[in-house]
């Protein structure tokens, strides 16, 4: 008996150095020499500031200010209202709490025919209009693009399809002064085809398209 407790105590122990410390060790550094890039969450930095990640989502947005105070206006949690910034590429809706929250990443369980999802996006939908039809007239509810209206799977996507950046481009052209032509031509530049050639969709990186936006026109 005193034989077999010692025998799984030392197992553990072993174990727990082998598989608990020494291979994450080597792990952790293998990926640092190899993919230093990617096993620091291939970050982007501006100027010496760290401005966000290429494969985590984040919003664009403009802080609303109180008339009454010249203050931040709050909501009922106490959180700064926001809107989306015009000067800027849109991601796709976010279901984390906050919104675009990595350490949180989630995704909605309900149905496409569930009362609460119906009523989500079709909010999205509204929202979606009264950004983009302004500077794109012709612009229906028929030719909105899914990803637009409709969370991803993880809540944190960084990609845009090209059909909703296109979209997008009217806007962008119009407040940054730019040719519908030039902005077309941006998209192109930071849209990335399927994984591997065969997985997934066609891609546009928001912050990446974002960042040339403002190399291009000096933030403004």
């Amino acid at each position: 008996m005193k034989r077999d407790i010692i025998t799984a105590v030392i197992g553990i122990l072993v174990l727990t150095v082998i598989c608990g410390i020494l291979y994450p060790l080597v792990i952790t550094g293998v990926s640092q020499v190899a993919f230093p890039g990617n096993a620091n969450g291939q970050k982007i930095y501006v100027g010496g500031k760290l401005v966000g990640s290429k494969i985590i989502g984040q919003q664009f947005t403009d802080v609303v200010i109180n008339k009454k105070t010249g203050k931040p206006a709050l909501d009922k949690s106490g959180n700064p209202v926001t809107i989306p910034d015009p000067r800027y590429f849109q991601s796709r809706p976010s279901a984390t709490v906050p919104a675009y929250n990595a350490a949180g990443s989630a995704f909605s369980n309900a149905g496409p025919n569930n009362i609460a999802t119906e009523q989500e996006i079709a909010a999205n939908i509204q929202s979606y209009l009264a950004l983009e039809k302004p500077y794109d007239p012709g612009l229906s509810t028929a030719r909105i693009p899914v990803d637009a209206v409709n969370t991803s799977g993880s809540g944190i996507d960084p990609d845009i399809s090209p059909a909703n950046a296109d979209i997008q481009a009217h806007r962008i052209a119009a407040v940054r002064h730019l040719s519908l032509a030039r902005v077309d031509q941006l998209i192109s530049t930071y849209t990335h085809g399927r994984g591997l050639g065969f997985s997934g969709e066609p891609g546009v990186n928001v912050l990446e398209l974002n960042l040339a936006l403002d190399r291009l026109t000096g933030g403004h």
